[in-house]
């Protein structure tokens, strides 16, 4: 399989293992970048950008990487509380007077507002509200008391925060994204996609009843509430569309590239786009134990999921950006075909072995 990019001589196992994950894929092709040491050590890009091989991947491919996204929106509010312009502790109806769940500004950046499932049945076309779907969910009944366990909004994340963000700014959190924090370091990673930024994007490929019925099983009941209503978050036909990608829907449809997230990360350790102290506030659990969602134990942050290694974010289809910062380096990689993480665990793994590291 063609691979290009760069990989210092350090780190050529880095490209031989990403070689055989694009053999392995059955759709569109794959990103990996890597930071250590404060340089970009790998970037490296291939296959097609689907769903044939008509079209191939190239340096500047935009792909959805589903939640990877959350972490982009997060820091947006994060921005505003390290200014002081939002408080942390406050009642989330001090800025959005019109939301019912009795919720903390903590508890939505922190996945333990409650507030991850619609009870009504709404339209797809929702998605495309922005106004709509905040109406919605500032008078939805949470799932849990806030504050007392956690589970991640997978759909609904990025207007929890962003509308905060826009409440308080102004601005919208994918203008604020581009305007506060990715132009300024030049990481390409967009919420809602100008027509040229569509034109590199990459056509999701996998997203079938199989994939949606293996990710599903084993799953609390809340899980289909939680990601089904708007339906068409995990269909080809929706998320490869122009309106779906025009859209700022924030928990899930960032686009970007690898070397955006892996530079994302490298900034946050960096410095570059929080102050050390809200940093560590963000990067230190808020919350552990079973994800009332997802069913699995987990801890999360103010906006990232976090373990003894570090910090990041993985999202489904097996896409991931990460930090270790003990270590450091940080992680990106950006998938066009659906599948699970182990793609990425491997080139982790392989970046720490030429690195000396033992394997997470």
């Amino acid at each position: 399989m063609d691979v290009r990019g760069l990989a210092e001589p350090r780190f050529a196992a880095v490209r031989d293992c990403f070689s055989g994950v694009l053999e392995g894929q059955r759709g569109a092709g794959a990103a990996f970048a890597a930071w250590y040491d404060g340089r970009l050590v790998v970037d490296l890009w291939g296959g097609s950008a689907g769903p044939g091989p008509a079209r191939p991947w190239e340096a500047g491919s935009l792909v959805q990487p589903y939640s990877v996204s959350k972490p982009f929106a997060a820091v947006c509010a994060l921005r505003l509380a390290e200014a002081g312009r939002l408080d942390l502790d406050a009642p989330v109806q001090r800025y959005w007077p019109e939301f019912r769940a009795p919720a903390t500004v903590r508890h939505v950046l922190a996945h333990q507002a409650g507030v991850v499932a619609l009870d009504r049945p709404e339209p797809t076309g929702v998605f495309y509200d922005w106004d709509r779907l905040c109406v919605l969910l500032a008078g939805q009944q949470p799932c849990w008391e806030p504050g007392t366990a956690h589970g991640e909004s997978a759909l609904f994340y990025g207007h929890l925060v962003g509308e905060l963000v826009r409440r308080i700014d102004g601005r919208g959190v994918g203008r604020f994204l581009r305007e506060e924090v990715c132009g300024p370091l030049g990481l390409e990673f967009f919420f809602g996609l100008s027509p040229s930024e569509q034109a590199r994007a990459v056509d999701l490929t996998g997203l079938d009843a199989a994939f949606r019925a293996d990710n599903a099983a084993g799953r609390p009941a809340l899980y289909k509430r939680a990601i089904g209503n708007p339906p068409g978050a995990q269909d080809g036909g929706v998320v490869n569309g122009a309106a779906w990608r025009a859209a700022e829907i924030p928990a899930i449809n960032g686009h970007g590239t690898a070397r955006a997230v892996a530079g994302f990360y490298q900034a946050l350790m960096a410095g570059d786009v929080l102050a050390p102290g809200m940093l560590a506030e963000a990067i230190t659990a808020q919350s552990t134990g079973v994800d009332r969602v997802f069913g699995q134990p987990n801890s999360w942050g103010l906006g990232f999921g976090v373990d003894d290694d570090g910090y990041g974010m993985g999202g489904l289809g097996g896409s991931y950006g990460g930090a270790c910062p003990a270590e450091g380096y940080t992680v990106g990689f950006v998938t066009g075909s659906a599948g699970n993480h182990d793609r990425v665990d491997a080139l982790e793994n392989v970046l720490r072995d030429c690195l000396g590291l033992p394997a997470r």
